[in-house]
C-alpha cells in the first residue's frame, strides 16, 4: 500500500486515539470540492481495510481493539468515513452516491490488487455494491436500514424532512444538540450498541460525545439515522446482493442484538451462502468484544492471506 498524503491548509485533523498507528490524510474530491480523509495503518503484511460503523459516533478509533489483534499477522488500514471521525465534514448533502463512490476510490487510489475488507453495520451494502475490490469480506453485525426506519418504518418522506430540518443553521443545531447529550447517547448505547452495560463508563461517554461535537457533525449524520444513507431500500434487494455470492464473505452476528436487527442478519445467513459466526455482544461488537471477533475471523483469514509477502521493517533495512 502506497499512502496517500497531501497537505491541505483549510483542515486539521484532530488527534483522536485512532488505533495506534501510522495517520495519513487521503485527499478525495467531491463534486469539485476536496475532502480531507483520514485514514490510519498499523502492523506489516497482507492488508485488510476496517471501515467503522456509521453512526453518530463513528471514528476508526472504534476498531483499535480489533486492529491491535489483527495487526499482529498483517498490515491494517483503518478510516474515518467523510464527515464522520476526524475526517473533514463539509456541509454536503450525504447520500450513498458520496460513499459509494468514495470507497471505490480509495481502494483504487491504494492498492493494486484485491484486499481483504471488514466492515461493521451499515457499511455492508457499500462493500458488496463493490466485490471486484475484496478477495474475503467480513460484515460485522450488518444493517441496510437507517434507524429511524428500522425503528419507526418506511416512512422515507417524514424522514427526509426531518434531515432537513437538522440541516438548517440554528433549529438543526439545537436538535442535534439535544440528541448528542451525554445522557442521551449513554441509553442509546446501552439499549442498541453494547451488550454489557458496565462498559458504558462516563469516561467512554465523555469520549464518544466529542467525537459528535466537531465542526458540522450534524450533516452526515443526520443522513445516516433518517435512512439517507441507506444505499438499499428493502429486504429483498439486500439479499440479491449476496446471491449468488460474488466473493467470500462471513457474516458475524451479535447474540445480543435488538430483535429487529438481528432478524434482518438471520435472515440474510438463511437465504445465503455466507459463512457465519455468533458471538457475545450487540450492535458495537466489534468494539466491546474485538478478542472473540480476532479468535474468529484470523483462521479464516490465514486461508488466504500470508504473511511473507510483504516485508516487515527489518526486512526491509538488509542488505541486498
Amino acid at each position: 500500500m502506497t499512502p496517500t498524503v497531501e497537505a491541505h491548509s483549510g483542515f486539521s485533523p484532530a488527534t483522536d486515539q485512532g488505533i495506534g498507528g501510522s495517520v495519513h490524510e487521503y485527499q478525495w474530491t467531491w463534486k469539485k470540492r476536496r475532502v480531507s480523509v483520514i485514514y490510519e495503518t498499523l502492523g506489516y503484511g497482507s492488508p485488510i481495510l476496517l471501515l467503522p460503523a456509521f453512526s453518530s459516533i463513528s471514528s476508526r478509533t472504534e476498531m483499535r481493539g480489533l486492529a491491535e489483534l489483527l495487526a499482529q499477522h498483517f498490515q491494517v488500514i483503518a478510516l474515518d468515513w467523510p464527515g464522520f471521525g476526524s475526517s473533514e465534514r463539509p456541509p454536503f448533502n450525504y447520500e450513498p452516491a458520496l460513499y459509494l463512490t468514495f470507497l471505490g476510490d480509495f481502494v483504487r487510489d491504494n492498492f493494486n490488487e484485491q484486499i481483504v475488507v471488514i466492515t461493521a453495520g451499515h457499511g455492508a451494502g457499500y462493500v458488496m455494491q463493490l466485490p471486484q475490490l475484496w478477495s474475503w469480506v467480513v460484515l460485522i453485525a450488518p444493517t441496510w436500514r437507517g434507524p429511524l426506519p428500522t425503528f419507526m418504518g418506511e416512512k422515507r418522506w417524514l424522514f427526509n424532512i426531518i434531515k432537513k430540518i437538522i440541516y438548517l443553521p440554528i433549529i438543526g443545531q439545537f436538535l442535534y444538540f439535544l440528541n448528542t447529550l451525554p445522557p442521551f447517547l449513554s441509553l442509546m448505547i446501552r439499549r442498541h450498541v453494547f451488550a454489557n452495560p458496565n462498559t458504558v463508563t462516563p469516561t467512554f461517554i465523555k469520549e464518544k460525545h466529542k467525537i459528535t461535537q466537531k465542526k458540522n457533525a450534524r450533516f452526515a449524520s443526520a443522513a445516516f439515522v433518517t435512512g439517507g444513507l441507506d444505499i438499499i431500500k428493502n429486504r429483498a434487494k439486500f439479499i440479491d446482493l449476496f446471491q449468488p455470492l460474488p466473493v467470500p464473505v462471513l457474516v458475524a452476528i451479535p447474540e445480543q442484538s435488538p430483535p429487529k436487527s438481528r432478524m434482518e442478519m438471520e435472515v440474510l445467513v438463511s437465504f445465503s451462502a455466507t459463512q457465519k459466526c455468533w458471538l457475545p455482544g450487540s450492535l458495537g461488537l466489534h468494539e466491546e468484544n474485538p478478542t472473540g471477533l480476532a479468535e474468529t475471523i484470523i483462521p479464516f483469514l490465514k486461508k488466504f492471506l500470508s504473511r511473507p509477502t510483504y516485508p516487515t521493517p527489518e526486512e526491509d533495512q538488509q542488505p541486498q
